[in-house]
């Protein structure tokens, strides 16, 4: 199974984007779903992420208070919504599932915990 992003665009700094991740056949309403990005010649980081109820969330520090996840699994489809956005946001965005979400002592932000990439999606901000 591969999720699937979608919803990427150009916008102005200071738009917003809702980005959409699904994936291509299985339910994952069991899963973790976190979101990655990778900007040109950059390592893929560590976003956001959602637990598989959807009750808890964890944010990186760069887009806390700007950046919310959010999952409908009855439509089997996880959101970002970006808001404020900035020209350091600019990357290819990618959605990933997940065994876990929290160990206890710390959050999986790595992208080697996180399995079935897909595609992923532009964003570009940019005046």
């Amino acid at each position: 199974v591969q999720l699937q992003a979608s919803g990427g665009g150009s916008v102005q700094p200071g738009g917003s984007l809702r980005l959409s991740c699904a994936p291509s056949g299985r339910s994952f309403s069991s899963a973790t779903i976190g979101w990655f990005r990778q900007a040109p010649g950059k390592e893929r980081e560590f976003v956001t992420a959602v637990n598989w109820g959807g009750g808890s969330t964890y944010n990186a520090d760069s887009v806390k208070g700007r950046f919310t996840i959010s999952r409908d699994n009855a439509k089997n489809t996880v959101y970002l919504q970006m808001n404020s956005l900035k020209p350091e946001d600019t990357a290819v965005y990618y959605c990933a599932a997940g065994v876990s979400y929290y160990s206890g002592s710390y959050y999986y932000t790595c992208p080697a915990d996180f399995g079935s990439w897909g595609q992923g999606t532009l964003v570009t901000v940019s005046s």
